[in-house]
């Protein structure tokens, strides 16, 4: 009798925005905050942004995450998890 594989749950990372940038995040160093996030992530990771930060930062996050994650989740104490984006398989 063959068992059944339980499909592996790709490990999450809490990126917190607020930690991202010192003060006020600044347009010119959105390199800086986009390079911080993706070593963060890694690859093939579930990827949860939250924390306090200004709207451009989380789209510039979540462009430059696609791909690099299997799943983007957006967590605020308002709305709760919302999914961005899923490309597990699963």
């Amino acid at each position: 009798m063959e068992l059944e594989k339980t499909p592996k749950i790709p490990k999450r990372v809490v990126i917190d925005v607020q930690e991202l940038y010192n003060g006020t995040a600044k347009l010119e160093k959105i390199p800086k905050y986009v390079e911080k996030a993706v070593q963060i992530a890694g690859n093939g990771k579930e990827v949860v942004v939250t924390g306090a930060g200004p709207v451009w930062l989380y789209l510039c996050l979540a462009h430059a995450l696609h791909g690099k994650a299997c799943r983007l989740i957006y967590s605020s104490p308002v709305t709760g998890d919302v999914v961005i984006f899923n490309h597990d398989p699963r």
